[in-house]
Formats: C-alpha cells, sequence, structure tokens
C-alpha cells in the first residue's frame, strides 16, 4: 500500500507540474528561512555551555535606582570578589575582570614593535579555576598568582611573538607595565561570553590591590558549591554587604545570574565588558518570522490543494466506490504532502547552505551549516519534515477524503460555500501578515533614518580619536597636542577621557556633601578645548581654564542643563556655585543638553571636568575638511614623532556613534530580506490561484468574449475579488502593525511618531504586489481563445 501511495502521489506530482513547482518553491523558502534562524538560534543558544562548570557559576549583577527607575550594572565594586571567598559560604572562588583602562585599548611594546589590544583583561588568578581554560602552553594552575605576570590566547601569541616561545618573554602595557608571558590557551569558542585575548594579573594594579566599596567597574564571577541554593546565596550577599558597609550608605543591592543566561539576557544591562552580547527579544522575533514565513509556506499548499478539490473528486469517488476507506485516502494525501515536503526540505537545507554566508555578512556573524550534519540537528530535520507535513497536508487531506462518490461522480461541482470561505481566510492571513512585515520594515527604516539625521546637541563629523593610553607624562601629552594644533586641517585638539557614544566615569551629583537626594552623572576629565573639538552649545560661562597645575585642588567644571535643572538654578545662576561630585566641584561653565549616549536613552546629567586625579585617554582632534588619507597620514606622522614606542590607533567619533545602533541596522536588515521573502511565498500562492480560478471559470470567460467582453473588462472581473482579500487584509493588519511597532519605538526615548504615510505606502505596495500577481493569470486567461475553452470536454 505504501509504495502505490507514493506512486499515485509522484504521478500527481508531475501530472500538475505548475502547481507543483509552486508547492515546492514557496515550502523550499520557507523551510530555508526556517533553516537559517535555527542554526542562529541554536547558536545563540549554546553560549557558555562548554564549561564544565557552567551549571554553578554565576555573575554578579548590581542593582541601582537610575534617573529613570531601576538599573542593573554587570560590574559591581572589586572588594565583592575577595570578600565573597571568605564571607560567603556557598562561594567555592570568585574572580574578578575589569578591561584594561576601564573598556578602552591597550597600547602594547612586544619585541620592539608597537600593537593595540582590544581585549585585554586585568583578571584574579581564580578566573582559571572558575573557567576551564585549556591551555597548549604553560600551566593554569599558578600562571597569574604573580603580579606583573600575563597568559595570552593562541592566535595572540602567534600575532605578537610569530613563532617563538613566548613563554618567558616581556612586554609592555600602556607604557605602565611591563609583563611576563606565563601561558598560552586555546582561544575561546566562537559561543563563548568571555573573550579575552590577554589575562593579565590583576594584582599587578592599584585597582585590585586597594579594592573599595564604592566605584563599581569589575564584572565577577563565581563559582558555587554543588547544589547550592540562589536564593540563600544572595541572602548571604546581603548579609555580607550590611557587615561591610553603613546600611544608609548602600546605593545598590546583589544578585547572581547563571551563566548560562549571561549571553541573552544582558542586552539592557550597563557597564557589561563582553563584546558578544545577545537578545533574548531579537531570538524570540526570529523565531515568530520563521515560524510566520513557513506557515505562510504552509497555507499555500492547503490553498492550491483544495482550490483544486473538483479535479480531485472524481478520483476520491472513484476510489471510495472501488473500496477505498477514509482512512486510506487521508493516508495517501498525506503520502502526497510528505512527498512535497521532503523535497522542499532537501532544496531548502541546499538554500540554507548556499545562503548562509550572505547571512553572516548581514548579521556580523560567522556561523557555519556544519550544524546540518549533527545527529540532534538531523532529528530536529525529522520532526520539522512531519510538523510541516501534519500542518501542510491536514485541512486538505480531511477535506479531500469526506467526498461522497454519489455526488461527486453525478456532478463535477463540489465547492461548498464553508471551503471557499476558509481558502479566503487563508489568503487574508498570507495578506494580513504581509502588511505587517511591510509596515514593520517602513518603520524600521524610518527610525534609522531619524536616528542619522537626529541633532545630537554636538557635532561628531570631522573629529577623529586617538589613542593616548600609551603615552606617559604630561609633557609628551602637550608636545602631541601643540604638534596636531600646527597641521593646517586641524582646527581644535583637546585631551578627554572619553567621548559622548562610550561609557566615561559614573558618579553622584549633588548639591552638598552631607545632601542625601543625589543623581547619577557621567564625569569627563578633559581640557579648555573640548567645547570647541564637540561644538557644544555654551549657555553661561566659560569652558574650563587652558592651564591648571597637577597640585592645584580646585576642580572646576562645566555642567549640562540637565545637571544645573537638577540643582534648581538657571545656568546664569550657576556659574561660581560650589557642588559634590565625589569631591567638591566649582560651577565654572554650563553647556546646552546633547545626546552622549544611545537614543535609546533619555538625555542625562553630564559634567566636564578637571580633576588631575583621573586619565585622559583620547586626543579629540577637529579637522577642517573631510579627512582623507592624507590627514591620516600626518596624524600618524606626528603621533609617531611624540611616541615612538606607542601604536597609533584612531577611530572617527561619527563612526563610533554608528556603532550604538548595530542591533537594530542588522534587524533592519534582516527583517527587510525576510520579509520581501514572506511576500514572495504569498504571492507565489496568489498566483497558483489565479491560475486555477482563471483555469476553472475559461467556459464562463469564452462566452464572455463571444459576447463582447473585452479583455480588461474579464480581467477586472478575475481580479476584484482577491484585491477584495487583500483590502481585508489590511483592515486586520494595521491595528496589528500599529500595536507592535508603536511597542518597538517604545525602546527609543527619541524617536519618530507613527505616520499615516507608513500605513498608506504598505497598503498601497500590498495591493499592487497583488495585482500584479494576479494581473498575469488574468490577462493570460482573458486572451485565451474561446473556441477552444467553449469544446466540449
Amino acid at each position: 500500500m505504501f509504495k502505490n501511495h507514493l506512486k499515485i502521489a509522484w504521478r500527481n506530482l508531475k501530472k500538475n507540474r505548475l502547481f507543483s513547482v509552486i508547492n515546492i518553491l514557496g515550502l523550499s523558502i520557507g523551510l530555508a528561512v526556517t533553516l537559517t534562524l535555527f542554526i542562529f538560534i541554536r547558536h545563540e543558544q549554546s553560549f557558555d555551555m562548554m564549561y564544565i562548570n557552567a551549571d554553578n557559576i554565576q555573575r554578579v549583577l548590581l542593582h541601582t535606582d537610575g534617573d529613570n527607575g531601576q538599573e542593573i550594572w554587570a560590574t559591581v565594586p572589586p572588594s565583592l570578589g575577595p570578600t565573597m571567598m571568605t564571607d560567603v559560604a556557598n562561594v567555592e572562588y570568585a574572580a574578578r575582570t575589569l578591561k584594561n583602562d576601564f573598556g578602552g585599548t591597550a597600547s602594547l611594546r612586544v619585541l620592539q614593535q608597537n600593537f593595540t589590544e582590544n581585549n585585554l583583561f586585568w583578571v584574579d588568578a581564580e578566573l582559571l579555576h572558575i573557567f576551564d581554560v585549556p591551555f597548549v602552553k604553560g600551566k593554569a594552575k599558578g600562571a597569574l598568582d604573580r603580579p606583573n605576570t600575563a597568559v595570552l590566547s593562541e592566535t595572540t601569541a602567534k600575532k605578537y611573538f610569530g613563532t617563538t616561545d613566548p613563554i618567558g618573554k616581556t612586554f609592555t602595557v600602556d607604557g605602565r607595565y611591563e609583563l611576563e608571558v606565563t601561558g598560552v590557551y586555546k582561544d575561546f569558542a566562537k559561543n563563548s561570553t568571555l573573550d579575552c585575548n590577554i589575562m593579565a594579573s590583576g594584582i599587578t594594579t592599584g585597582f585590585f590591590k586597594n579594592p573599595s566599596w564604592n566605584n563599581a567597574s569589575f564584572e565577577t564571577y563565581c563559582l558555587l558549591k554543588p547544589n547550592t541554593d540562589l536564593a540563600s546565596t544572595e541572602l548571604q550577599l546581603q548579609e555580607m554587604l550590611n557587615k561591610n558597609m553603613e546600611k544608609e550608605n548602600q546605593w545598590y543591592t546583589f544578585s547572581l545570574q547563571p551563566m548560562k543566561d549571561v549571553h541573552l539576557y544582558s542586552s539592557g544591562y550597563d557597564n557589561a565588558y563582553a563584546s558578544r552580547i545577545g537578545d533574548i527579544k531579537e531570538v524570540r522575533n526570529l523565531i515568530y518570522l520563521a515560524l510566520l514565513i513557513l506557515l505562510i509556506a504552509c497555507i499555500n499548499y492547503m490553498n492550491l490543494t483544495t482550490a483544486r478539490s473538483q479535479k480531485r473528486a472524481k478520483e476520491v469517488g472513484i476510489s471510495k466506490t472501488l473500496g477505498s476507506s477514509s482512512s486510506s485516502l487521508v493516508l495517501r494525501f498525506y503520502m502526497e504532502t510528505g512527498l512535497v515536503t521532503l523535497i522542499s526540505l532537501v532544496i531548502g537545507a541546499l538554500l540554507t547552505s548556499a545562503a548562509m554566508p550572505i547571512f553572516n555578512a548581514i548579521t556580523g556573524q560567522d556561523l557555519s551549516t556544519d550544524l546540518l550534519l549533527n545527529f540532534e540537528f538531523l532529528i530536529s530535520l525529522l520532526a520539522i519534515w512531519l510538523v510541516v507535513t501534519l500542518i501542510s497536508g491536514l485541512y486538505p487531506a480531511l477535506y479531500l477524503s469526506q467526498f461522497k462518490p454519489v455526488i461527486v461522480l453525478k456532478s463535477s461541482i463540489v465547492q461548498s460555500k464553508g471551503n471557499i470561505f476558509i481558502r479566503k481566510g487563508l489568503v487574508v492571513f498570507q495578506f494580513a501578515a504581509s502588511v505587517v512585515l511591510i509596515v514593520g520594515v517602513l518603520m524600521i527604516s524610518e527610525q534609522m533614518d531619524f536616528i542619522r539625521n537626529q541633532k545630537l546637541g554636538f557635532d561628531a563629523e570631522n573629529v577623529v580619536a586617538i589613542s593616548i593610553n600609551g603615552i606617559k607624562g604630561t609633557e609628551k601629552k602637550d608636545a602631541l597636542v601643540s604638534e596636531l594644533k600646527g597641521l593646517g586641517n586641524v582646527s581644535s585638539v583637546s585631551l578627554a577621557q572619553g567621548f559622548p557614544g562610550m561609557e566615561v566615569s559614573g558618579r553622584s551629583l549633588s548639591k552638598n556633601e552631607d545632601d542625601k537626594e543625589s543623581l547619577n552623572i557621567q564625569t569627563n576629565v578633559t581640557d579648555a578645548s573640548v567645547i570647541d573639538v564637540l561644538q557644544l552649545k555654551l549657555l553661561a560661562g566659560r569652558s574650563l581654564p587652558i592651564f591648571k597645575k597637577e597640585e592645584d585642588p580646585l576642580v572646576e567644571v562645566v555642567l549640562n542643563k540637565k545637571a544645573v535643572d537638577y540643582l534648581g538654578y538657571t545656568p546664569e545662576e550657576a556659574i561660581g556655585k560650589t557642588i559634590f561630585i565625589s569631591v567638591p566641584n566649582t560651577i565654572v561653565g554650563v553647556v546646552d543638553d546633547f545626546n552622549f549616549a544611545s537614543l535609546h536613552e533619555p538625555i542625562g546629567a553630564y559634567a566636564f571636568h578637571n580633576n588631575t586625579g583621573e586619565r585622559k585617554s583620547f586626543a579629540l582632534v577637529r579637522y577642517k575638511i573631510v579627512a582623507n588619507s592624507t590627514t591620516i597620514d600626518q596624524l600618524e606622522t606626528v603621533f609617531k614623532n611624540v611616541a615612538p614606542n606607542t601604536a597609533f590607533e584612531y577611530s572617527f567619533l561619527d563612526n563610533n556613534l554608528e556603532k550604538l545602533y548595530v542591533r537594530e541596522r542588522r534587524a533592519a536588515k534582516v527583517g527587510f530580506i525576510f520579509s520581501m521573502l514572506a511576500i514572495f511565498i504569498a504571492c507565489l500562492g496568489l498566483f497558483g490561484l489565479a491560475a486555477f480560478v482563471g483555469e476553472q471559470r475559461k467556459k464562463e470567460i469564452g462566452i464572455r468574449k463571444v459576447l463582447g467582453a473585452s479583455i480588461m473588462g474579464i480581467t477586472q472581473m478575475l481580479s476584484k475579488d482577491f484585491v477584495k482579500l487583500v483590502f481585508i487584509a489590511m483592515l486586520i493588519a494595521f491595528p496589528v502593525a500599529y500595536w507592535l511597532m508603536d511597542k518597538w519605538l517604545s525602546n527609543f526615548a527619541f524617536h519618530v511618531d507613527m505616520s499615516y504615510s507608513v500605513f498608506i505606502i504598505a497598503g498601497i505596495s500590498a495591493l499592487v504586489i497583488a495585482l500584479f500577481t494576479i494581473s498575469f493569470q488574468s490577462v493570460k486567461a482573458a486572451l485565451s481563445n474561446p473556441i477552444k475553452s467553449l469544446r466540449a470536454e
């Protein structure tokens, strides 16, 4: 029986080539999208599961009250790690990590050559106990027990030392620390949150040797003892905090985050050093999108199969007359569906393999199709095949198998109102989904344009940021500024801790030291030229002084309007007032508010100050005309003349700001491509239905043509029913799209308003696409020879 059903299924596929191609193509694309996204989702879910102790590793999070509600930080005070080891019974090991210069780039001097390193971390030696890092040279045990030691990843060791054995060799970091290489470890996997290229002994730096409970700049991981209760451990953390800090001074609490959740559930956390941050919302959205596209493809199959029911009716009637049962016919139709799905799955897998490089380029991933050959994945493919076969074949199999032989053998008309209603409902669903996707793509595109053109309160164009971490001493830095200003294309230069778009130092602003109320504020140590370089609008007062002696205790500050508003002053009234930001500060100037962070966030308080106790990490250079290779070469020449033992690294300020919206731009690209695929699949189904309707009504069309009907009239007659369905789809889609996009836009503090034009464009687009798809078959039917269509069957 199985072999017989298979033969019949294959014969039907060959007999109805157009409908078979439409079904297979639609399902193939739907399955290819599903498989591609499945590989991406599996990759995201596999993060940090390679560690032996993954189930017992936790990251400590900090909870504090921010300006806009509670904030969660991925960094905690430096005292927490070592105190946990002694005061929290459930903790076996705890280790702190601090990215060089609080997230900055390290300048390396290795074998008389200069390099820059973006992933140098200062860590506790216990980190190698918590994460089982495999070593290829040296041993993990004791590798970082001494100050001034470091271990390198395998790729990093080859990059800096070539074929030379790096063990025992030394290199210099930022012109300050000379480190000895004590080990080489295998590169961290692509699905590891930890991505250190260099791990240096934390006890080399004062931040590790002299910890405090006030500053919160360290990511801290701990290994819990087996079968430890998280709730009881968090209570122990609170008891530890109460023991070490007065209750009234506690501005934060702690919680634990399982290591397996770090990658996907940290996108909203502040101060994380990890570069590989996922987003569970993105994963869920992609799952919904994949299922939607696959469902649209399944609907195509259901629609086309049931639409052709009267062609299959006599086949069913004869089979039942000859003794076939309904269950046997259900099996036969399911066999046909299963064959179509299997062919589509094979083609879909091939399309996935071919499209993976394109997907990687769009998303910035480095995914491999090797997963397709994984046993677990093959089982998943089998499950997908069964589910798609079940969904696609359910309605056609049950509907077609219920035909009564007495009725179908008398007449060829077996289209019931219920069948037609369901088929139209499925078409409406397809186009409603397509309209929602079109609205989504248009709104995301509008928001990206808004971000690109939004006035930020400063001018990021024509500014280059040069890292000066490796330059020691004020004299050399001043010499660099002087040399840079001498270049003809340079208009102004400022030395600063950071720039808009990057985290600087987070502190609290209050009117005086005893004030219990405070406001979170970002502070940036800089000089007098920063206002000119960033083109900030000065509302009152002046910029910071040009000269300041290092021993001068007076700290002067330029605040933004947000900070002054909090203090209750007008910009003019604020000048000369003394406020408290860790130490007393005197306000010398007020600038207008500017977006120093992502447009996801409202503008907060910001301060430029000249506290000599902090370090300036960048030279911000404003040039007069658009930078070209000559300008950069001139900057590099000057830099190397002043600091020959320091690597020259630079970035453009506007490019750095664009990096804040990488996730949104990626979502826009992925959404656009997959939306186009969804619309294409829906159009395939519409094309097939239009072809069937034209074939079904060919005698009617022939009679109308004989009676004088025009081609345009016949085309309109065949198209109007489909156009009605598209309009119904719009009525359903618009409220859904509005709700979804309004919810998405709420993630931005600054965003476009929902525009009627977007819905009009989406509606017209859907209508034009539908008409174009239908008209081809409608015109073809209208042009057919009526003599042929009116012949007796």
